[in-house]
């Protein structure tokens, strides 16, 4: 038997967290036994984990080449591991186990699938006197064992399977499609791959984790039917993305474009990216007075839409007939999914990079996503997004949901750059001196700069700018011309204060009287 992933990914922890995984040296059904219990617990909802019986570990890490295991104990541990599934561990339960060789020598690896009915408990002692049993959970890249306010959290997830690892009742083995089952095995480099073409439809299903229930009556799980089966809507209805275009005028015009994908999780987000990406992305160069390099930066950055969309795919509720629409405006791109996140997530943290959900809403979704290195996982979407468009030299992202956690959206605005671009070709042509011709500055900046040789209040720079939103101004306009140091807060202090003055700073001098020696 072999497994659905690439085991010397999984050997570097890319893309599997490392408390998802455990190393054992030799054979200890005790120790195992604890961990399997642990992972079919899933407490966080990360899809199980691995245990790799044969290596031995160094804080953590593998030490290669293995210890390896004897081939002939190989099957006696397999024998064990059933009998203990179903006489050590309640309910019963039994993990997915492969041999592999790895560096000349024999490993075998257990793949612990999340339990489709937890809680889990299993024998705290294998001695032939002991009968007591315990819940036990993983802590970062630990089991435990489950106690006080730990074990009042697992009770609650009684019979809680989440929607993605549920069987699907209303569907067929026969809807699963070999042939994305087969593109998915070759794009992550498993070595079921190869064995795949000779395996039946329901034991490729079985090993990839997509197909349970009992040999006389197997069904697919619906992970298996959103990522497996070409026409997904057909079980999940509104399981798309909607990209919306709107010209300058907004909403509330009479125009704007709509293009939907579908289709399995995988090639519908990597459609709708890949549609974004050649319609909407653009590069405005910013020339530079004295230095010959040029700037170069996106209206929005790409690697930001893509961590926004893929993080709605892989968090969006599937049993929600809402779509993951993205909106495009000529000043913002938003990205807006339902039901917002987990209930442990508070909006101040998320907007200073810091969520960290108790568990997560897809735990087998996100598992495949990780393989096909859509996602990380563990929370590092939104840190990338910050990092992407702090990178391009973008606002700040601003990320928003209500009190019922209902909503979610993430707001990406235009690089001033590329606003002032957009607004100088909408209706006109564009005039010297804007950004993205041949100067560093636009025609408001200049106007901005000239009002603030005089100290200005920021409703006299919104009314040079154009502007109504005083946010949008702040996070689009005025915070860019301070953070490159033309602008100067006269209370710097006290950025909001009503007595807030703004004046020219002595390098914004030095670019007004560069643009009067050459004509502007």
């Amino acid at each position: 038997m072999s497994l659905p992933i690439n085991i010397h990914d999984l050997l570097q922890g890319k893309p599997v967290e490392w408390e998802r995984l455990e190393f054992k040296e030799s054979w200890n059904p005790e120790a195992v036994l604890h961990t399997l219990c642990a992972f079919a617990n899933d407490i966080h909802n990360l899809g199980g984990g691995y245990i790799l019986i044969g290596i031995a570990e160094d804080n953590g890490r593998p030490v290669l080449p293995p210890v390896g295991l004897d081939p002939a104990q190989i099957d006696a541990i397999q024998k064990e591991l059933l009998n203990l599934g179903f006489s050590a561990i309640s309910p019963y339960y039994h993990p997915i186990a492969a041999p592999v060789e790895i560096d000349g020598r024999q490993v075998l690896v257990l793949w612990a699938l999340g339990g489709s009915t937890r809680p889990y408990k299993a024998r705290v002692s294998l001695s032939k006197d002991s009968r007591d049993y315990a819940y036990y959970i993983r802590k970062h890249s630990s089991t435990i064992r489950a106690k006080g306010p730990d074990e009042t959290e697992l009770m609650s997830l009684a019979a809680t399977v989440p929607f993605d690892d549920r069987f699907n009742q209303q569907a067929k083995v026969e809807e699963l499609s070999r042939e994305l089952m087969q593109d998915y095995l070759n794009q992550v480099g498993s070595d079921l791959a190869k064995q795949a073409p000779n395996l039946s439809l329901v034991e490729l299903g079985r090993q990839m984790g997509v197909i349970g229930g009992p040999d006389e009556a197997p069904f697919p799980l619906n992970v298996g039917l959103m990522m497996f089966n070409p026409e997904p809507w057909r079980f999940f209805p509104v399981m798309q993305i909607d990209v919306v275009w709107f010209p300058k005028e907004g909403p509330g015009g009479n125009k704007f474009s709509e293009k939907v994908f579908k289709g399995p999780i995988p090639r519908m987000t990597r459609d709708a990216l890949d549609y974004i990406k050649r319609n909407f992305i653009s590069e405005t160069v910013i020339k530079h007075h004295g230095r010959a390099e040029s700037t170069r930066v996106e209206n929005f950055p790409y690697d930001a839409i893509e961590e926004v969309v893929v993080n709605a795919v892989y968090h969006r509720g599937y049993d929600t007939r809402e779509p993951v629409e993205v909106r495009i405006y000529h000043d913002e791109l938003l990205v807006l999914s339902y039901p917002g996140p987990d209930r442990s997530v508070r909006l101040q943290n998320l907007q200073a990079g810091r969520a960290n959900p108790r568990r997560y809403r897809n735990r087998r979704i996100g598992e495949f996503l990780k393989e096909l290195e859509f996602t990380e996982g563990r929370s590092t979407g939104i840190p990338k997004i910050m990092e992407a468009m702090e990178k391009n030299g973008s606002p700040p992202a601003e990320f928003e949901f209500d009190a019922d956690h209902s909503y979610f959206m993430v707001r990406l605005p235009i690089h001033p750059a590329a606003l002032e671009v957009a607004e100088s070709a909408v209706g006109k042509e564009p005039e010297p001196g804007q950004v993205g011709t041949k100067s560093a500055l636009s025609r408001h900046q200049v106007e901005m700069l000239r009002k603030c040789l005089t100290e200005s209040e920021i409703s006299d720079l919104m009314a040079i700018a154009g502007r109504a939103d005083r946010t949008k101004f702040r996070n689009q306009v005025l915070n860019p011309m301070l953070a490159q140091g033309l602008l100067e807060m006269t209370i710097p202090d006290k950025p909001t204060s009503s007595k807030q003055r703004y004046r020219t700073t002595d390098k914004g001098k030095a670019q007004l009287a560069a643009l009067s020696e050459a004509g502007a």
